[in-house]
């Protein structure tokens, strides 16, 4: 199949081909025929599947073909990075089919707030929005959505999994009954099946398997204590040659706390999490996609939605919450078949989640041994159950420093 055979509308069609487009991905050939047809969809793909074009692309021919300048459609994303990536998308297959859109986020200044409501007065196809701006825009009267045809919900399960299922169903409330929704998501849990009832009608169904990771990634594991970790991971940035590389950590107190020690250490480093200003983040991101900074760290709002190539080394700090987020994480490096090193910390605790990782992956992960410097870490046992550490890592100076050459005042 190709992408001629949907019969879209020209200019798409052309816009595909000059971007070297020509056959569909499965979940891209699954799903356009169904958004096409008019029919609510409820999908089931991760990211890298192509998931972001089968939803715009029968979204755009609607659009091409009967263009009256209102709000045709709403996408509603869980973070600001990926509303912005979904915009350059539209940009640039929407380009040929004169496709207007904006993305609508907080976190910038007042000037940001005022663009976006001129802009949105001006006139707009598509609005990308996250949930607390768009509520806010909605409340004060600055959108109207009264003509909307499409409603999509990009990565709706990260959305419930930041407590957005209120906002959900609030921003729900003015829109018009009479439209297509379309609720795409990594994971189907059944608080996903329970939204999908309330807000979709009589909805046709596409499930992509979870793919394996890409063949290209060295996995490798570290059986470590917390108060190890940060000595270890300062250990290995300063060991091997990694040009890019991305740490997850569980929260973004680690996150902040990680980047003071690793600045200490003298390494390029960047923080990147909610706290953040937008404009910061923006800043971070160009710089890391750039390579101006060797190293950023986050939480799980980096494993998804985030295309950045060239990324040589992932880290999971912390062990992911469950075995599809080791495939979103890890997902990161060797994109577009080139090779790339995933690392995962495995505590005491987190040793059960790891093995149903390996089960989900159909393999075993190495272990590697720990530098001699750091003494043993714990045995793997992932089915004995663990006490709790009686002195949780708080990101303290390590019991088990570096070894220094005498008279070095570098840090370690």
């Amino acid at each position: 199949m190709t992408f001629s055979d949907f019969n879209l509308d020209t200019s798409l069609t052309e816009g595909l081909l000059s971007m070297g487009f020509t056959k569909p991905t499965p979940i891209q050939e699954q799903a356009i025929p169904i958004i096409l047809s008019g029919k609510d969809l409820i999908a089931c793909a991760q990211t890298g599947t192509g998931k972001t074009a089968a939803y715009l692309l029968p979204v755009l021919h609607h659009i091409a073909q009967n263009n009256d300048g209102k709000i045709n459609t709403l996408i509603i994303a869980p973070t600001r990075e990926l509303a912005l990536q979904i915009d350059q998308q539209i940009e640039a297959i929407g380009y040929f089919a004169n496709v207007s859109s904006i993305a609508v986020y907080g976190g910038g200044d007042g000037m940001a707030w005022e663009q976006q409501k001129r802009a949105l007065k001006g006139g707009t196809n598509i609005v990308i929005a996250t949930p607390g701006r768009l509520i806010s825009m909605l409340a004060a009267g600055d959108i109207k959505l009264q003509a909307l045809k499409h409603l999509i919900l990009d990565e709706a399960d990260r959305m419930l999994d930041m407590g957005f299922n209120e906002d959900i169903l609030r921003i729900i409330s003015y829109l018009p009954k009479q439209r297509q929704t379309l609720l795409f998501s990594a994971t189907m849990p059944p608080k996903i099946r329970a939204l999908a009832q309330k807000i979709l009608l009589s909805p046709l169904e596409v499930n992509i398997a979870i793919s394996k990771p890409a063949e290209g990634i060295l996995q490798q594991a570290y059986l470590t204590y917390d108060t190890q970790k940060i000595d270890l991971m300062k250990y290995i940035l300063k060991n091997a040659d990694f040009s890019s590389v991305i740490i997850f950590c569980s929260t973004k107190e680690k996150v902040k706390a990680l980047d003071r020690e690793l600045h200490r250490a003298g390494l390029s480093v960047e923080a990147f999490h909610s706290d953040l200003e937008q404009a910061k983040r923006e800043e971070i991101m160009l710089k890391f996609k750039n390579k101006q900074v060797r190293i950023l760290i986050g939480t799980d709002i980096l494993s998804r939605g985030i295309d950045v190539e060239g990324i040589s080394l992932v880290v999971n700090f912390d062990a992911p919450p469950d075995p599809e987020d080791y495939i979103h994480r890890i997902g990161r490096t060797a994109r577009a078949e080139t090779t790339g090193t995933a690392i995962t910390f495995i505590n005491e605790l987190d040793q059960r989640k790891f093995s149903s990782i390996e089960s989900l992956i159909g393999k075993e992960v190495p272990k590697i041994a720990l530098p001699e410097f750091l003494g043993n870490g714990p045995e793997y046992k992932p089915f004995v159950r663990h006490a709790a550490p009686h002195k949780p890592n708080n990101f303290k100076r390590n019991k088990f420093p570096q070894k220094r050459n005498p008279g070095s005042n570098k840090n370690g």
